[in-house]
């Protein structure tokens, strides 16, 4: 199994030496895409649990911040 940095450097250098052209575009761009997905497992490992509580910004427990409304 390789390693998710060796997986980068490696369509990195495929970028590095595929052409520019019309006809590469598209390639270049299922490169680009699955470089960003490597960088983002990179930082965010899957499975690893995510930090703090699991409120996203647009659920109402998490404007609470301990304090209730005065409204």
């Amino acid at each position: 199994k390789m390693s998710l940095l060796a997986k980068i450097a490696e369509i990195e250098a495929e970028m590095a030496r595929t052409q520019k052209n019309k006809a590469t575009s598209n390639h270049l761009g299922l490169l680009k895409a699955r470089l960003a997905k490597m960088r983002r497992e990179l930082i965010t490992p899957k499975g690893g649990s995510g930090g703090g509580t699991g409120e996203a910004p647009g659920s109402p427990r998490y404007h609470r911040g301990g304090q209730r409304w005065q409204g």
